[in-house]
């Protein structure tokens, strides 16, 4: 029997804190991020919205890694009915985060995997953030950091933001932007045991 080697992994997405993730559980991945315009997708629901448009970049770099397995992945923060990708300025997270103190917003990722030969799996997952009640001039010393700036929901919880998140409920690394669990149960629902990419 002719043992076929394992699949590049590709990352389509220019995520430092997905590719981290990546690392720090032993996969190494090939980081090709896909450029999609993600003002293209106009949906309401979260976890339609982030599995259409990380199946959008899955799409757009798949063709060019036809012997690879290409991760797409999108996260945003659901939060009073809305949902919440980047803040566009400080502004805007600084009357993101006066809305957020001290309540409950939840951040949903969506997963997609294309194998070798085209089979897709598509995926979501959600996690509660409860944020913590603070005050005014440590919310902006915050973003003078400019970390929430690059951030869904305008917080990283591998960062300063970790600080400010009193609670987590769910998948630690799914706030991050990718949900290591849920990628290994993928992995394995293509025939793959995650250790074969360490």
């Amino acid at each position: 029997m002719v043992v076929s080697p394992r699949p590049q992994f590709v990352l389509a997405s220019a995520s430092k804190g997905r590719r981290a993730l990546l690392v720090g559980a032993g996969i190494h991945p090939f980081v090709y991020p896909s450029n999609f315009d993600e003002d293209q997708v106009a949906l309401t629901a979260p976890s339609q919205y982030v599995t259409t448009l990380a199946r959008c970049k899955a799409e757009v770099v798949a063709p060019q890694f036809t012997h690879a397995l290409v991760l797409g992945c999108d996260s945003v923060l659901a939060f009073q009915g809305q949902i919440y990708g980047k803040p566009t300025d400080k502004a805007d997270a600084l009357a993101r985060w006066r809305a957020m103190r001290g309540q409950m917003g939840e951040i949903h990722t969506g997963h997609v995997l294309i194998a070798p030969g085209g089979q897709m799996l598509i995926r979501s997952a959600v996690t509660r953030v409860y944020f913590s009640d603070i005050d005014d001039a440590t919310l902006t010393d915050y973003i003078d950091t400019e970390e929430p700036l690059a951030c869904a929901g305008a917080f990283s919880s591998d960062g300063k933001g970790a600080l400010f998140i009193d609670k987590i409920e769910g998948c630690h690394s799914n706030v991050i932007g990718l949900s290591l669990p849920l990628l290994r149960v993928m992995l394995g629902e293509l025939g793959y045991r995650v250790t074969e990419f360490w």
